[in-house]
């Protein structure tokens, strides 16, 4: 891997783990703007037995009473990221509603942008 390469892939890693704080901090206050503006608009979000669309998770996002206005505290967490070239994986530990997540996130970059492509994600044992 060249110099450039690797630089590349540290503004790639650090755009990353940016959003995916700025996607916990959207779960976190329930803001559907700002979750929408993470993820590709086809994005797919799925759990074991669940299927939803984006705009159907935002709509249950943006009913329900947020972790912050329940005072819940702000202890998400990025797991990991993998990196391979324009695509990643993002794995993030979510405290979310008196259960604990670990939501796996596909992302793509495309025209220059990270966006997140499908939302995996189960409560954990």
């Amino acid at each position: 891997m060249s110099g450039t390469e690797s630089l590349r892939g540290q503004a790639d890693l650090a755009a990353i783990a940016s959003l995916v704080r700025a996607y916990c901090k959207g779960l976190h206050q329930g803001d559907p703007a700002l979750l929408r503006s993470l993820f590709d608009p086809q994005a797919a979000l799925q759990a074991p037995g669940l299927r939803r669309s984006l705009d159907a998770w935002l709509a249950m996002v943006a009913r329900r009473s947020s972790p912050a206005v329940r005072e819940d505290p702000f202890a998400y967490g990025i797991l990991g990221i993998d990196l391979m070239g324009d695509q990643a994986l993002a794995k993030v530990d979510c405290p979310l509603l008196g259960d604990r997540f670990t939501d796996c996130l596909s992302l793509l970059r495309e025209d220059g942008q990270w966006r997140i492509v499908n939302k995996m994600y189960a409560p954990r044992a």
